[in-house]
């Protein structure tokens, strides 16, 4: 009998699930040694491109004075910015993240792809701006954004800071099988946020561990030249999809 990822879900919830951190983690350092360079590579040239996209749009909107000046650090601290400064950047910044989650969605294809020895092209890493998978991921990262800022404000303006920190760890980290469960197991946006929550609270320490030494793993590239992030990043991607197929799994009759 097949079983599909709902029928996982309801079994997890039940049951709950074993996860070795030694065998994600060497999971997940397999497969990045696959993607390092190929992915690196495209996500330095995206970046490269989103910057300068960024730029092109901001020189065409305010001359060259005015937007030096607006990107000076002491510019950007949420203290300097008014209110109509802060809530343009707030909506902004939310809208690049949303669309930017499809190609995070690419990268963690990747992963799948180069795990089973398939050719994986600079088109796997667009394939999610497409339908039905490009809607769902809009909206699940609106969702979890939007919830993170609403937070993050109240925090900041009550000057917490360590709690602003803490809730964003916890979202990060109950969230971090969203993109997984909408692309590979075809869940709906909130479906997906759900099953993540459900999951993650299983076994929170073992994935908090795993996220820790995920981060660190990426912020490795800053070691000597900043640009090898690039080239560390991509093994986060590796980290989510290991995790999905060592909790979740794949059914060779279901395959993606």
């Amino acid at each position: 009998m097949i079983k599909t990822t709902q029928d996982r879900i309801e079994e997890i919830k039940k049951n709950g699930y074993t996860l070795d951190f030694g065998n994600v983690f060497n999971h997940a350092f397999e497969n990045y040694k696959k993607i390092a360079v190929y992915g690196g590579l495209i996500f330095f040239v995206f970046a490269i491109v989103m910057s300068l996209l960024a730029l092109v749009v901001l020189f065409s909107i305010f001359d060259a004075e005015t937007v030096l000046e607006k990107l000076k650090p002491e510019n950007l601290q949420p203290e300097n910015l008014s209110l109509d400064s802060m809530l343009i950047f707030s909506g902004v910044s939310l809208l690049i993240t949303c669309l930017l989650s499809p190609f995070s969605a690419g990268l963690i294809k990747m992963a799948y792809c180069a795990e089973r020895d398939d050719e994986f092209h600079v088109s796997t890493m667009f394939e999610y701006y497409k339908a039905p998978y490009f809607k769902e991921l809009f909206i699940a990262t609106f969702l979890i954004t939007i919830v993170n800022s609403i937070l993050s404000g109240i925090l900041n303006y009550i000057q917490i800071p360590v709690l602003e920190v803490v809730f964003s760890v916890t979202i990060a980290l109950f969230t971090i099988l969203m993109i997984p469960l909408i692309i590979f197991g075809k869940l709906k946006a909130v479906e997906a946020i759900q099953a993540s929550i459900v999951i993650v609270s299983k076994q929170p320490l073992v994935i908090l561990g795993l996220l820790v030494i995920g981060v660190i793993a990426s912020l490795v590239g800053f070691i000597g030249c900043c640009i090898g992030i690039v080239f560390t990043i991509p093994f986060m991607y590796s980290l989510y999809y290991a995790l999905y197929s060592e909790i979740i799994g794949f059914d060779p009759e279901t395959e993606v």
